[in-house]
């Protein structure tokens, strides 16, 4: 069975400190629905059109375990404490078996 990932990037963080909720709530939300974080807050090196801001990488056991993870209650709960006018481009992608 593929693995599924949560790839998350964050195009400018104005305010880090304001991350401090919602960091706290998607980490046991992710944990709890069995996912790995692989990469967070690391180096970057970008090319073409890529972001040097911080990259998020979530390893989950298949695609079906990281749909249902972003789905949860707990997680859902995570997204309300991300503060206004935030911005993050998150996707759940398939890995190859």
């Amino acid at each position: 069975m593929a693995k599924g990932y949560g790839v998350s990037v964050y195009p400018a963080i104005s305010d880090p400190e304001g991350l401090t909720d919602y960091n706290a709530l998607a980490g046991l939300a992710v944990r709890a629905g069995g996912g790995r974080v692989l990469s967070n807050f690391g180096r970057v090196v970008a090319h073409e059109a890529g972001i040097t801001e911080r990259v998020v990488l979530i390893e989950f056991d298949s695609f079906e375990q990281a749909v249902a993870a972003y789905e949860s209650e707990a997680y859902q709960k995570a997204l309300v404490a991300l503060p206004d006018g935030f911005e993050r481009d998150f996707r759940i992608i398939e890995g190859i078996d």
